[in-house]
């Protein structure tokens, strides 16, 4: 088989491949099999027919045309792996020649002809990490820090009371809530409580409620998002039925005791310093990571297929109901964007540093999402291979991974430009010598079908590889 490639934009290439008549012939005699065993012919039992019957009564272009369709996938995926391209989207293919057959030349053909235009992902110039130095926060605790955590704590014991004033942001208010689209009602829920400022039901409903009294409704609209009618404009009736502040126990010797082994608030607040600088040492290791990737994002030019992201949130409007709201098309053409950007990078810096996932990784990472959808772990994985989504959390495990191996060969300092040693929280190289059964990341996989959609990865899943990835 022969391959070659031309670049037609830096995230497109065309392929064209050759195969030669040996090498379909296997795919041709599995043809003939298979039709055999489909087809009647008197005179000959069922699968027994003969390939110069076959080739009379069926046609040799049919017997081709099976060949072709069986094997094309496969030399597709070789010829993609020979030119260590990395696909991003199904290819468009078009087969030019068939063996035997006319070819693009109108001349019979000798071997099987085909071209694929892929979309790829771009090659990078990444910058030489060693030369790379990124800052971080000191580990200085203040009294305004020991005084957030020990604010976070009381959180813990407060308690909700009833208040006889406007609601404010951070308040609780019990509401009931009648949603209608054009004059129908869609939706109606009693008795749910909200804190203002959380974000977390529908658009515009923390303005709605500020300012409401117990008893008080507004009316105000909103798109929804979700339901038969997602993408809907509705008009939106809350009543608050109340409103609650959330008052926190006085902190003195006795929360001390009620809240913690200590017995006095002294001792407490000492623990809780303690307790802040340790965090505080733990997020340089996420700081550096993000601050790591912002400086690689903005230093490296990563072009990115246009039509790809059109593709990406055409599906995503069509979706929500809102493909003409333009100003959502514009945030999500923006976000589709970057997260292409980042994984592009990520996967780029995967492949530079060989990144490898083992396969206790993998199923460390596949347990911590099934925890996220609420599944037993045997049947979140086994649904996971099924529908073939193996390999792209293998992905997502790798580019979380890729940075936390980067990071390992940039200097990372803090303010005074002291040297910090974030091993601790990113590991040593040595933690990543070869495991048994490891999933390498960054070859084209070698039963790629060329006609199937990249795998979809799940989104809001958290990396257990590390402390901090």
């Amino acid at each position: 088989m022969k391959s070659a490639v031309e670049t037609l934009d830096p995230t497109k290439v065309r392929l064209t491949v050759e195969v030669t008549l040996d090498e379909l012939q296997p795919n041709i005699s599995d043809a003939y099999k298979h039709i055999a065993g489909q087809i009647t012919v008197p005179g000959f039992r069922k699968g027994k027919v003969p390939p110069r019957i076959i080739d009379q009564r069926v046609g040799r272009a049919a017997v081709m045309e099976h060949a072709v369709n069986a094997g094309l996938s496969q030399f597709y995926a070789n010829a993609v792996r020979e030119n260590r391209l990395h696909p991003l989207a199904p290819p468009d293919v078009d087969v030019t020649a068939v063996p035997g057959l006319s070819g693009d030349d109108d001349q019979t053909a000798e071997e099987l002809r085909f071209t694929a235009e892929i979309v790829v992902r771009p090659v990078l110039d990444l910058p030489d990490l060693s030369t790379l130095t990124v800052e971080v926060d000191g580990t200085e605790v203040t009294d305004d820090d020991v005084a957030v955590q020990l604010d976070a704590l009381r959180e813990r014991f407060s308690t909700l009371v009833g208040v006889d004033r406007p609601a404010a942001d951070g308040d609780f208010v019990a509401l009931d809530l009648v949603a209608k689209v054009d004059d129908e009602q869609v939706d109606q829920v009693s008795g749910v409580s909200y804190r203002i400022g959380s974000g977390n039901m529908l658009e515009g409903m923390d303005e709605a409620l500020t300012d409401l009294s117990a008893g008080e409704s507004t009316t105000f609209e909103t798109r929804l998002v979700g339901g038969d009618h997602a993408g809907s404009t509705a008009l939106v009736t809350v009543t608050a039925t109340a409103v609650k502040e959330r008052q926190l126990p006085e902190a003195n010797d006795e929360f001390a005791e009620m809240a913690s082994e200590f017995d006095t608030m002294d001792e407490l607040r000492e623990r809780l310093r303690t307790q802040a600088g340790a965090a505080k040492a733990a997020g340089q290791a996420s700081q550096a990571r993000d601050r790591l990737l912002e400086r690689l994002l903005a230093d490296v030019d990563i072009p990115v297929p246009a039509d790809l992201v059109q593709a990406e949130v055409a599906e995503h409007l069509s979706a929500e109901g809102r493909e003409d709201d333009d100003e959502h098309r514009a945030e999500a053409v923006e976000e589709s964007t970057t997260a292409l950007r980042r994984q592009i990078l990520l996967d780029t810096l995967a492949d530079s540093l060989k990144v490898q996932v083992a396969q206790d990784e993998l199923l460390q990472y596949l347990v911590g999402m099934s925890q996220d959808y609420g599944m037993e772990p045997t049947t979140f994985i086994s649904m996971m291979s099924e529908r073939g989504q193996v390999a792209s959390v293998a992905g997502e495990v790798a580019r979380a991974k890729s940075l936390a191996v980067a990071l390992r060969r940039v200097t990372v300092v803090d303010p005074a430009g002291t040297t910090i040693d974030l091993s601790t929280y990113i590991g040593t190289d040595t933690d990543d010598a070869p495991a048994p059964g490891p999933v390498v990341i960054g070859e084209p996989d070698a039963e790629a079908d060329p006609s199937a959609p990249p795998p979809a990865g799940p989104a809001g899943a958290a990396s257990d590889i590390s402390s901090i990835f």
